[in-house]
């Protein structure tokens, strides 16, 4: 027990020095979306790099077809599990950032607690708290319990296009006994989660096509196609009033929720009022018939993320576009297949595309959903881990939202992946004025060092 005593006063020792390289790492405008933030993503991923340098461990950086990958490790020892940290360093645009209170580059330490930040939470904020602990593990005199691998990509944020290739191409370095990942958030503050499912989604896009260019509405109103309607009747078909998704075949295989979660969803401190009030709405919506935390987690959902043609400045301006599309993601549970509903969707809008118009459609994300059993000895060092960081039984959860990553790590490397959420629901990820609590980044930290320690003593 001495060994994690050492390591968790290192981490109470190292405050405030955690604190500033957090900071130094938040400085970085890594937006793997612009193509102009070459130099920025490149100078993000080596200060990754000699960080994990400076406390002892092997570090590097592998291209790919995009972004780089920084990888950093322990030297390997045979008797030991290995426990593989995945992490990104990607950021999303701070658009629009005339809604940020502070620089979205310049990190503000609120007298609230927070630091506000583009990258505070998601994830550059809860990945450096497994780097933080594995650097209270070498610098507190003790050697980790486990062999550690670190994988920090740069392109979580654009779907990850080059990842799976190149954990393939570099697949005897990335096998693990358990894969250790944050990106996901506690049920709410001083409630730590242990997220054990999440949904796939499927993302696409139609396009479609009238005239060869956009024309005068008094001229052509009346004759000529308009691209605009048939976009907004293939969308109001697509659902009912009730949340209900119309496309034939959507719901096929789709995976109740088993009775033992349904009993620990009622023991969650749900507030839906509150919820509604902090979403600025009068009420939840959705398919009525099921449960709110049923329809959050368990659910498959179909969502409008933009519509877009024609005339859409300030004023007035009479004009038939020539192209309309809209973008929409489908969120999956286990049960669906991914590229079968892709096929489902695309069916669904050619079947309503009036001979005179032409569509195009395009697939830009399949990831299936992904459930990790909660009885798995990763899953046990998670509880563990979060008794002992946060001085609390963490709650058991399902997640809404996707991380590809999950279930190409459970699926095709059979590897157990832990989700350790150390942000909060309400820190506004992909949103101005990004936030992270500091006493949950430390915190963060501990459950972190104390996950290896669990996990070390429950694989013997």
């Amino acid at each position: 027990m001495a060994a994690i005593d050492d390591v968790i006063k290192y981490t109470e020792n190292n405050r405030d020095k955690f604190e500033e390289e957090l900071f130094e790492l938040l400085r970085f405008p890594s937006i793997s979306s612009d193509p102009d933030s070459t130099e920025e993503m490149n100078r993000c991923a080596e200060w990754l790099k000699k960080n994990f340098e400076s406390f002892g461990l092997s570090a590097e950086i592998l291209p790919t077809q995009g972004w780089p990958v920084v990888v950093a490790e322990t030297a390997k020892k045979s008797d030991r599990p290995t426990v593989l940290v995945y992490g990104h360093y990607d950021v999303q645009p701070v658009d629009p950032l005339e809604l940020w209170n502070s620089p979205p580059f310049e990190p503000r330490r609120a007298e609230n607690g927070n630091v506000y930040a583009r990258g505070a939470t998601d994830d550059k904020g809860q990945a450096f708290t497994h780097v933080k602990a594995a650097e209270a593990w070498m610098k507190a005199g003790v050697e980790p319990p486990v062999n550690l691998v670190f994988l920090i990509e740069g392109e979580e944020e654009i779907g990850s296009p080059n990842l799976e290739d190149f954990i393939r191409e570099h697949r005897e370095r990335f096998l693990a006994d358990a894969v250790l990942i944050s990106d996901t958030s506690q049920f709410g503050r001083d409630l730590p989660a242990l997220c054990y499912a999440l949904r796939g989604i499927t993302y696409m896009e139609f396009i479609v096509t009238g005239a060869k260019e956009d024309l005068h509405s008094g001229m052509f109103g009346g004759i000529a196609p308009n691209p605009a309607h048939v976009v907004a009747r293939i969308l109001a078909d697509m659902k009912d009033p009730n949340g209900t998704i119309q496309i034939p075949g959507f719901y096929d295989g789709v995976k109740a929720p088993e009775d033992w979660e349904l009993e620990e969803y009622e023991k969650l401190p749900w507030d839906f009022e509150e919820l509604a009030k902090q979403l600025g709405i009068s009420k939840l919506s959705g398919e009525r018939e099921y449960p709110v935390p049923v329809r959050k987690w368990c659910r498959p959902t179909l969502d409008i993320n933009g519509v877009y043609g024609g005339f859409a400045g300030k004023g007035a301006k009479t004009v038939i576009p020539s192209k309309a599309g809209a973008k929409v993601s489908m969120r999956l549970v286990p049960g669906q297949d991914a590229e079968r509903i892709a096929n489902l969707f695309e069916d669904f809008v050619r079947e309503r595309i009036p001979e005179e118009y032409q569509v195009e459609l395009i697939n830009y994300q399949n990831s299936p959903a992904t459930v990790i059993p909660v009885e798995h000895p990763a899953m046990q060092a998670g509880k563990e881990a979060f008794a002992k960081g946060f001085g609390k039984e963490p709650l058991l959860t399902r997640e809404g939202a996707s991380i590809p990553v999950v279930s190409f790590f459970v699926d095709e490397m059979k590897c157990p992946t832990v989700l350790l959420g150390f942000g909060l629901p309400d820190d506004n990820l992909h949103a101005p004025n990004e936030k992270f609590l500091l006493e949950d980044f430390h915190r963060g930290i501990k459950t972190s060092a104390h996950f290896l320690d669990a996990f070390a003593r429950i694989e013997k």
